[in-house]
């Protein structure tokens, strides 16, 4: 059936309505795309140098990024960052670039190195600015590539999720770590092994991701600094250029290709120096949440770096309340991204949303981290949501309300038109039967995370009820393994109960109010908070 009739896509995807962002003129979604999961950097990094290299004069590239880093090798020797962008921009290709503006290094932060990549890149001839349109203590925290080449459409192609042109994520799915590391709490070792998820779409959705970038380049006739002292400091790094050229006119749309229904979803704050595109901000990533939580019947698999938020939590437990053959399964880093008293904050809403998910769902509830096959734990910074091998969602947005109201993010739900025809074929008993895409997808990832082949991974969890008692038994295996000394052979998989550290009272005082106001802040406008507008 094609993708523009299917009845399920108006049933998942959000309506312009229920997008709640009349100012921007993106529209609701488009159909005939073909979306490529990238799983961790060691995927993702060689995708985008083939079609980087692909570029001739005259080829147009945007990108979003958190964080930058000059010399993180795509992939081998001669294909840095720097070198592979800056090369581009040299030989003609237009290359337009809006990297975080960043917080001093002082605060864990890539202020300097975003600073030397938007440096070089426009030195060399492209367009890269350092974006600091957000809120207070906020970020631009998308991560996406678009590659548009007039008069060869067929090369356009986009790649978005929650992977950064930075250290440490050039990692595998053996997770021995990327070679060139970025500073990391000292639990996961000297080359922290790092899981994340990318996408590579062909399609219409190009066009859209493109047109999200195109927003926020004419957002503002300069990018807004905090203080004079920050643009001082831009100057002193020769990164200060607050407007950019002209971008090219708009290329034509790609040409459909493929059967996947894309909803591109935005995440802006409500600023007193207000987007044109989203005056009081947009919230449709967390609408499109709210809508396929509710629509879940038999599983929501998540994998995210900060599941902490106690109000995302509620909205799980009320989807576990409601539908008692709900189960839910969620990925998470054993240890935050910070050490010291730095992170406490950030235990508050771990400890909180886990316990509300588990008063909810009891047995149904499972929450694990990641190991290599050395033991050394796993960062996971992968943003992935699979809801009933139906709906799937990758991008730069954890579920919290930073990522929900305050920073900006960009992810991509996807639907495939292709029905799956393994059994069950219809796991959630709604009549919207599994897509290809969605089960894809979360097989993919069980089976590097269980240790699994391809011929295993359809019998033992293929159907979700039995791939989440798998999912338990293996993970409770390497538990008992651990707990008993580590003798005897490894048993397989890399999957482990989460028990995350505990808040010392002593800590609670200060930690709560710093996580509620720094760590997960609020970024909608002052009526809608009053409102309760979600």
């Amino acid at each position: 059936m094609p993708t523009a009739e299917d009845p399920s896509v108006q049933r998942w995807f959000l309506t312009e309505r229920e997008r709640g962002n009349p100012a921007s003129d993106i529209r609701g979604w488009s159909t005939g795309n073909a979306v490529q999961p990238l799983v961790d950097g060691a995927e993702y990094f060689p995708a985008l140098l083939a079609a980087l290299r692909r570029l001739r004069a005259g080829d147009q590239v945007y990108f979003a990024d958190f964080r930058g880093d000059i010399e993180e090798l795509l992939d081998g020797p001669g294909t840095s960052v720097g070198e592979v962008f800056g090369e581009l921009a040299a030989r003609g290709v237009q290359v337009f670039g809006l990297i975080w503006r960043s917080q001093p290094g002082w605060l864990d932060q890539s202020e300097g190195e975003n600073a030397d990549l938007a440096r070089a890149l426009s030195d060399a001839g492209g367009e890269v600015l350092l974006d600091s349109r957000t809120r207070r203590a906020g970020s631009h925290h998308q991560k996406f590539v678009v590659i548009r080449c007039p008069g060869r459409p067929q090369l356009d192609v986009a790649f978005f999720g929650g992977i950064d042109l930075g250290r440490s994520r050039n990692d595998g799915g053996q997770h021995q770590g990327d070679p060139q590391p970025m500073e990391f709490p000292a639990a996961y070792g000297e080359r922290p092994p790092w899981h994340d998820v990318q996408a590579s779409v062909r399609g219409p959705a190009v066009a859209d991701i493109e047109h999200t970038f195109r927003e926020r380049w004419y957002g503002s006739t300069v990018l807004d600094v905090s203080s004079p002292v920050r643009m001082l400091i831009d100057r002193a790094y020769h990164a200060g250029k607050l407007v950019g050229r002209e971008l090219p006119e708009v290329e034509p749309e790609p040409a459909q290709a493929g059967t996947h229904a894309v909803q591109v979803l935005r995440t802006y704050p409500a600023r007193l120096r207000r987007y044109p595109f989203a005056p009081l901000g947009e919230r449709s990533i967390a609408h499109a949440y709210r809508k396929a939580f509710a629509r879940a019947r038999r599983l929501i698999y998540i994998e995210d770096q900060y599941l902490w938020a106690p109000f995302v939590a509620d909205l799980l437990a009320d989807a576990l309340t409601a539908n008692p053959d709900l189960h839910v399964i969620a990925v998470v880093p054993r240890f935050p991204d910070k050490e010291g008293a730095s992170r406490w904050p950030s235990l508050v809403g771990r400890e909180e949303a886990i316990a509300v998910c588990r008063r909810a769902g009891g047995e149904r509830f499972a929450i694990y981290d990641v190991e290599n096959p050395e033991g050394v734990p796993v960062y996971v910074h992968a943003k992935a949501v699979v809801i009933d091998d139906v709906w799937a969602m990758i991008g730069s947005d954890n579920l919290n309300r930073r990522s929900w109201t305050h920073d900006s993010e960009l992810s991509c739900a996807v639907l495939d038109a292709t029905r799956d025809e393994r059994e069950p074929r219809d796991p959630a008993g709604l009549g919207d039967r599994a897509r290809v895409f969605a089960r894809d997808l979360r097989l993919r990832l069980w089976r590097e995370h269980l240790e699994l082949d391809d011929g295993v991974a359809t019998s033992a969890i293929l159907d979700p009820l039995l791939g989440y008692r798998t999912m338990r038994a293996r993970a409770q295996d390497l538990q008992d393994w651990h707990d008993a000394g580590r003798r005897g052979p490894r048993p397989p998989g890399r999957l482990r109960p989460h028990s995350p550290e505990r808040l010392p009272r002593r800590h609670r005082l200060w930690a709560v109010p710093v996580y509620r106001f720094m760590y997960d802040p609020d970024g909608r406008a002052l009526r809608d908070r009053a409102r309760r507008r979600a």
